[in-house]
């Protein structure tokens, strides 16, 4: 499934930096970071959310 997302240049900098440091693309950074924040949120959901 595919999202479009608005972010400040800032944040949108950091994503590039971080992505180019782990040698990875920023969509894979976004997609981490959006895992992880779910596991937080809902721990009981585990990798079979809805």
């Amino acid at each position: 499934m595919r999202a479009t997302a608005s972010l400040p240049p800032d944040i949108y900098q950091t994503l590039q930096d971080i992505a180019k440091q782990k040698k990875v693309s920023v969509a894979w950074v976004i997609r981490d970071a959006a895992e992880k924040y779910v596991a937080d949120q809902w721990p009981l959901l585990g990798k079979n959310h809805p």
